[in-house]
């Protein structure tokens, strides 16, 4: 995840899950562990779209779900994939089987809401793509249907029971050109409170 991303990610989590809509460029370097400068290069793009306002020392959140598709149209998925391979294996044996993980996409929606609006049959996951490879070794006689991204201190830091936050998850899926993903960001749109 790139370090703006960060930003946009940690402003979505401290709505989301402590429904703070004001903050400062300090606390959000603090708390993604990146430079102010990176802050302020992060916030720049929202202030031009109305997405926030800013004041002196903080800055006021005012159209969330810009922001989260404003985060979903620059993010590239696929540049974080760092492995990918086929198995025989159906979805539920391949997520049972994951070594170590935080499931994205399909998975994670899954876990968090209970529910799959539709089949899928791919697997997205943070994880150490040395140790997946020891369990799914590399097959390209069909395409993919394992996924494996590069893992970030930041994402295990937010995830929660090894699911990644859910404005992350909403991202990811975005990003997927399935039309089942579709589905998912349409039953997504009815559950997100941005």
């Amino acid at each position: 995840m790139k370090r703006v991303e960060r930003v946009y990610c940690e402003i979505l989590d401290k709505l989301l899950y402590q429904k703070i809509h004001v903050f400062t460029q300090r606390q959000l370097s603090t708390d993604c562990q990146v430079s102010i400068g990176t802050v302020n290069y992060a916030l720049s793009p929202l202030q031009q779209m109305g997405i926030i306002e800013k004041k002196q020392r903080s800055f006021s959140l005012l159209n969330p779900k810009k922001l989260l598709l404003y985060w979903a149209s620059i993010r590239n998925l696929r540049n974080e994939i760092v492995y990918s391979t086929y198995t025989t294996k159906n979805v539920r044996e391949i997520e049972h089987l994951l070594p170590s993980c935080i499931f994205t996409a399909y998975t994670a929606y899954r876990y968090t809401y209970q529910v799959a609006p539709a089949d899928y049959g791919e697997v997205y996951a943070y994880a150490d793509e040395k140790l997946v490879k020891i369990r799914f070794p590399p097959d390209h006689s069909r395409p993919s249907n394992i996924f494996i991204l590069k893992t970030d201190e930041y994402i295990e830091k937010k995830s929660r029971n090894g699911v990644a936050p859910v404005q992350l998850i909403y991202v990811d899926l975005w990003n997927l050109n399935t039309w089942y993903a579709n589905e998912f960001l349409k039953d997504f749109d009815t559950k997100l409170e941005v």
